[in-house]
């Protein structure tokens, strides 16, 4: 059977009371939103155009003190505010049931970007970061199994390094948000 987030559809928070309420980082996080810029006129249709369909709800669970989440959720809600798509947060810690539902190799990595039907039913997900800015990650997991390594804090440091150069200076990688986005939400259709 596939995952439900029923019990949690209509037991979040908007995107604004997430923003309102942010103690970290917010400044950050506002600075990322004013960044955010569609990456073609046929994207933001795109996402415009879901607002003819009423089947899909969105859950992303996060909390501020992420840096993943200062840098990609932005993009997330604004290619969100515009599909019509009732979008909820639900802050990590509060809902800690359903982060373990959704654990990226292994771990507690937020955000993850929830798409559901009606019913709760979960279609897919989106997250922690664009694939090619998780890639260092996925191989540090992959060849550092051993915590107690005399070289896994330094090899841990230098992934984290090569996630940050990715991401790079600017907000062009928000465009990889917005495909990876978009791909998952045509998959569904």
């Amino acid at each position: 059977m596939g995952k439900s987030v029923a019990d949690k559809l209509g037991r979040g928070i908007t995107a604004q009371q997430f923003v309102d309420g942010m103690t970290k980082n917010k400044e950050a996080f506002i600075a990322w939103m004013e960044k955010f810029s569609w990456p073609s006129s046929d994207d933001r249709a795109y996402f415009e155009s879901l607002n003819e369909r009423d089947d899909l709800r969105c859950l992303i669970l996060m909390a501020d003190w992420c840096g993943d989440v200062v840098r990609n959720v932005p993009a997330v809600f604004g290619a969100l505010e515009v599909s019509g798509i009732p979008t909820e947060v639900l802050i990590m810690e509060e809902h800690l049931d359903t982060m373990d539902q959704f654990l990226t190799m292994g771990g507690r990595s937020i955000p993850v970007v929830i798409f559901a039907d009606k019913a709760g039913t979960v279609l897919g997900t989106w997250g922690p970061r664009p694939k090619h800015i998780q890639e260092p990650m996925v191989a540090f997991k992959r060849d550092n199994q051993d915590r107690s390594a005399p070289d896994y804090d330094s090899n841990l440091a230098a992934a984290r390094k090569e996630i940050m150069k990715r991401y790079g200076e600017g907000p062009g990688y928000q465009t990889l948000v917005v495909q990876e986005l978009r791909e998952l939400l045509e998959s569904f259709q």
